[in-house]
C-alpha cells in the first residue's frame, strides 16, 4: 500500500514508520523536520509541511491508500496546544475532503473509555489529564461526524519498549487491566488496521 503516515517524527510516528516499510509499505512522512528522517534515507518519501495546513496536507495525502497518523501535542502540553487535536482533526478532514483518499487511522487516547474499570481510565484523565480528554475527545467527535473510512486508536500509557507483536485488542472497550503498550506494538497494529477495512468506523482499545 501506499501509506502517508502524519506525526511521523514523534516516538509513535517514528515506530509506524518503521513498521510499515517492514511490512512492505511504500511509506510517505509529511512532517515539519524532515532531517529526524535521515535513519529512513532512501527507504520513504519525505516531504515538509504544516499538518494544520489543509492545502498542504491535501496536496501531501492525495494519490495515497491510507492515512496513518500517530500526532498528537507533546507532554507537557503548552496553553497555545491547548486544541490541537481539534485544530489538527478539522484541518485533516477538509483536506481529506480535497482528496480521493478516505481510509485513515488515528491515534486517539484510552482516557476516553468511560466504561473502564481496571484500569479507572476516564477516571484517570479527567482528574489528571482533563485538557487531554477534553481535546482528544473533540478530535474523535470531528472525524466520527466526517464520511471518513476512519479508525480510532486508543492505546494506555505509551512506553518505549520493544517491540513483542503480543498486544490484545477490544473494539469499543480497553482489555482488561490493560495499562500499557509499547508504541512498537501500537504501531505495528495501526499499520495492520490500515491494511484491513474490517475495523472501518470502529473504535478500538489496545494495549499490552
Amino acid at each position: 500500500m501506499k501509506l502517508i503516515v502524519l506525526g511521523a517524527t514523534g516516538g509513535t510516528g517514528l515506530e509506524i514508520v518503521r513498521r510499515a516499510i517492514g511490512r512492505g509499505h511504500c511509506v510517505t512522512a509529511f512532517v515539519r523536520s524532515p532531517e529526524k528522517l535521515t535513519p529512513f534515507q532512501d527507504r520513504i518519501d519525505v516531504q515538509r509541511g504544516d499538518l494544520l495546513n489543509v492545502e498542504e496536507l491535501a496536496k501531501a495525502i492525495q494519490g495515497h491508500d491510507a492515512v496513518i497518523s500517530g500526532f498528537g501535542p507533546r507532554v507537557p502540553i503548552a496553553k497555545s496546544d491547548a486544541h490541537l487535536l481539534e485544530r489538527f482533526a478539522i484541518a485533516l478532514t477538509d483536506a481529506m475532503k480535497k482528496t480521493e483518499v478516505t481510509r485513515a487511522v488515528v491515534i486517539s487516547t484510552a482516557f476516553l473509555f468511560k466504561e473502564a474499570i481496571l484500569p479507572p481510565a476516564y477516571l484517570f484523565g479527567r482528574l489528571f489529564f482533563p485538557g487531554v480528554v477534553t481535546d482528544a475527545a473533540a478530535m474523535e467527535q470531528i472525524l466520527k461526524n466526517s464520511a471518513l473510512d476512519w479508525t480510532l486508536v486508543r492505546p494506555p500509557q505509551l512506553t518505549d519498549a520493544a517491540y513483542t507483536g503480543k498486544y490484545r485488542e477490544r473494539v469499543g472497550r480497553l482489555p482488561f487491566a490493560g495499562f500499557k503498550i509499547s508504541r512498537a506494538d501500537v504501531a505495528e497494529f495501526m499499520v495492520q488496521t490500515a491494511e484491513d477495512g474490517a475495523s472501518v468506523r470502529k473504535v478500538i482499545g489496545v494495549s499490552r
